[in-house]
């Protein structure tokens, strides 16, 4: 066979398995860029039924975990800041207690200290006495039925609700200065008559100039 026929009919077999492998690549390119193409509409139909469902997700989540109920509370006497309770509001087994603000009462009345203990008393005499100062905590409400038994409610005090003036707060979504707000205050009506007598305050400090030392539950007899 002439050599020009051989080189001739080699090239021709090279030709088509070049073309063959070429074919090959491009069936193997086609191949994957269809499974990425599947794996993307995969992951993109996935993010978009995890979007669909995310929804439902968070009610099913709303339903088992139903909204803490948090509640306004005025304390004016020992369980304010630096008074010898304040503690209380601090622990964690009693309830959760968040500082809201400083106010005072728009009404006046008798802030008093009376009996054994020399305890603070909010006598519920609305127009007497004086404007009276303290801070507003927003408590859950196992914090809410500890103050009820701390407090002897409704024995000694009653739980009922007072118009506040605010002073200043701190942090979003507390009320803002010199707006009204109400909370529920732990005042008496259950006072010996006397007690209307005695000199009032506006803003109670045990350890004050009064002379009047405050017992604890834990120094009573």
């Amino acid at each position: 066979m002439p050599l020009l026929q051989v080189f001739h009919q080699d090239f021709s077999v090279g030709s088509a398995k070049c073309k063959t492998k070429i074919g090959e690549k491009r069936d193997t390119l086609s191949t994957r860029q269809s499974r990425s193409i599947s794996r993307r509409q995969g992951h993109s139909g996935l993010q978009s039924g995890m979007r669909k469902l995310l929804p439902t997700a968070l009610g099913i989540v709303s339903i088992l975990l139903p909204t803490v109920q948090m509640t306004h509370i005025f304390v004016y006497g020992t369980l304010k800041k630096g008074q010898p309770n304040y503690y209380k509001m601090l622990d964690i087994t009693n309830g959760k207690a968040e500082f809201l603000c400083h106010a005072r009462t728009v009404e006046k009345y008798p802030l008093v200290i009376a009996g054994e203990y020399n305890i603070p008393f909010l006598l519920n005499v609305p127009g007497k006495g004086q404007r009276v100062q303290g801070e507003i905590y927003s408590v859950d409400d196992q914090m809410l039925k500890f103050l009820d038994w701390f407090e002897s409610c409704p024995q000694m005090y009653q739980r009922t609700h007072i118009l506040l003036e605010v002073d200043h707060g701190v942090g979003e979504g507390t009320p803002k200065m010199g707006s009204t707000t109400e909370a529920f205050v732990y005042s008496t009506t259950t006072y010996e008559s006397e007690w209307l007598q005695k000199p009032t305050f506006d803003n109670y400090d045990a350890y004050g100039d009064h002379g009047l030392h405050y017992v604890t539950r834990e120094a009573r007899d």
